[in-house]
């Protein structure tokens, strides 16, 4: 059996190409370059039927680590919370005050792009405190 080298994270949302770029701010990602043929993204967006245009868009991690990030238009808002979500590892061999302050300090960071502080989970002995968070459009992810 072979095994997987790569996993992408698929994102359904209303407008694909601003979430991707919270979250190229976010994770300091990239949006790759255009197709061949095509000199910039709108390019590339105009060539499509009217329906497709906007309807995805797509980033990555300019070392090729992480995972690539791709953004789907769909019809439906979100209503119930995300069964997956993201860990956004800020905080991480961190512990006490000092945990906490690089987690504030994130948090102030990613608010001003537009996300929004849900709640503060604080260390109960087991697991270290983390900040319960959602991007532009309502997703949750943690800030850990």
């Amino acid at each position: 059996m072979a095994s997987i080298r790569q996993v992408q994270i698929t994102f359904d949302c209303a407008e694909p190409e601003r979430v991707a770029r919270f979250w190229c701010e976010v994770l300091g990602y990239v949006v790759p370059e255009p197709p061949d043929g095509f000199a910039t993204w709108d390019d590339f967006e105009r060539a499509l039927p009217p329906e497709r245009q906007g309807s995805a868009f797509a980033c990555g991690d300019p070392t090729g680590a992480g995972p690539r990030l791709f953004f789907q238009r769909v019809p439906e808002g979100k209503t119930v919370k995300n069964r997956v979500h993201l860990d956004v590892r800020v905080g991480t061999g961190l512990v006490g005050a000092e945990r906490l302050a690089a987690l504030e300090a994130e948090c102030a960071r990613l608010v001003a792009l537009g996300a929004v502080r849900v709640r503060l989970l604080t260390a109960d002995g087991f697991d270290e405190s983390c900040i319960v968070m959602q991007d532009i459009e309502g997703n949750e992810f943690c800030l850990d």
